[in-house]
């Protein structure tokens, strides 16, 4: 099992990559059979399967500890030193779904370790890890992206262009919207990996812009408004707050 990590438009568009890998593979000198030749006469004992052992004065045959008494070994593989496998560093390349998630496991057959005795060899499990972007973020299948607005934008109402991950798109911003209202562009998302075909949405949250007043013209209209609009936003706050004081 090894993690990934890829761009993230990578991720939403699909494509390739690589990941370099180590692996135990067959050993090609014995063919994962761990030893070479036939069975040779054991030196330790010279074929008789037992060995001689002193205790005290007195002397005691014991099974051979290097032949287990069979008077028979088997040399093993000067390659892979009796293991049937040897270490290898490989580059393997895979696919990436158009949609791929963060976390997403991806299953390469055959690209594990070498099996047991000659058998087949297992699976690789590549986790993919995705990147980030500086302006969308990926949420499952949706993106979610802050636009700014201008403050007259925001009361009156705008069409607004945004950036989306297939370009630009425009936004309805309806009259009277607040500082982080979120607006949604159905169908503006990531198409999804396990259902082709289905995209998620793109939810804007909308950031409202306070103008900075550098002339006295701008802070007499921004005071006039005041008074033609004298609402209270705060009205009701400290009663919700249960100060008593």
């Amino acid at each position: 099992e090894y993690q990934a990590t890829i761009d993230f438009w990578s991720a939403i568009r699909g494509g390739n990559a690589r990941i370099q890998i180590h692996r135990q593979e067959v050993c090609s000198t014995c063919h994962g059979q761990a030893h070479t030749g036939g069975p040779m006469t054991c030196p330790e004992c010279n074929g008789t399967g037992q060995v001689t052992q002193m205790g005290g004065r007195m002397k005691f045959n014991i099974p051979c500890p290097r032949c287990g008494g069979s008077g028979r070994v088997i040399s093993d593989c000067p390659t892979c030193h009796g293991q049937g496998t040897v270490s290898r560093s490989e580059t393997v390349e895979f696919r990436i779904k158009a949609g791929t998630r963060d976390g997403q496991r991806i299953r390469l057959g055959g690209k594990g370790n070498a099996g047991v005795n000659g058998g087949a060899a297992g699976d690789l499990y590549v986790i993919v890890r995705t990147g980030t972007h500086p302006v969308f973020t990926r949420v499952g299948d949706d993106i979610q992206v802050t636009v700014p607005v201008t403050v007259p934008e925001a009361s009156l109402g705008a069409k607004v262009d945004v950036p989306t991950i297939d370009g630009r798109a425009q936004l309805k911003i309806p009259p009277g919207t607040q500082n982080g209202q979120k607006l949604r562009l159905r169908e503006r998302g990531v198409e999804s990996a396990s259902h082709p075909g289905q995209r998620g949405d793109q939810i804007v949250t909308v950031q409202v812009v306070i103008p900075t007043l550098n002339d006295e013209r701008s802070r007499e209209i921004m005071r006039e408004l005041g008074k033609l609009n004298a609402q209270d936003p705060r009205a009701g706050l400290f009663d919700k707050a249960g100060n008593r004081e």
